[in-house]
């Protein structure tokens, strides 16, 4: 198992999760592939995005069916500006590069909201720390393991 992918399957133990990581036939850098390969709703993919809110990183984690809007994520934390994060922040911020970055086994606990449509599917596939990895995760799991605020991202 990959290092990265290890530091989020022990996070989900730590955290009494016992869900585990599956590896994909192919990488999964978007919700729409993630989904073909799982045959899913794109919209059962939680995707995993880092924002800087006001310099601080953020992560929301969204349906693959769901398109963000940084006003709406700017009021839901009380920020003056909302930026999506670059490839350079999003690792320093998470330690996982864009298309793997899974909701835990972060360098430290990220602020993070949940969007409430997942909450619409009995299970979410959440990356599991690289972009060919997923982990399968309740709503309540998901909201647990990021100590996520629960609100509407678009």
């Amino acid at each position: 198992m990959h290092p990265r992918n290890q530091e989020v399957q022990d996070a989900l133990a730590q955290a009494g999760i016992a869900a585990q990581i599956e590896v994909l036939d192919e990488h999964a850098r978007t919700a729409a592939l993630a989904a073909e390969q799982l045959g899913c709703e794109v919209a059962a993919i939680a995707n995993s995005l880092v924002f800087l809110a006001d310099d601080e990183p953020l992560l929301v984690m969204a349906s693959g069916a769901a398109r963000v809007d940084t006003d709406v994520i700017a009021a839901a934390v009380g920020a003056e500006s909302v930026t999506k994060a670059n490839a350079q922040q999003v690792r320093a911020a998470t330690g996982q590069a864009i298309g793997g970055v899974a909701p835990t086994g972060h360098p430290t606990p990220l602020r993070t909201l949940v969007d409430p449509e997942l909450g619409a599917h009995d299970t979410i596939w959440a990356a599991g720390g690289t972009p060919d990895t997923i982990v399968p995760l309740t709503f309540q799991q998901l909201v647990s393991i990021t100590a996520g605020h629960v609100t509407t991202v678009r």
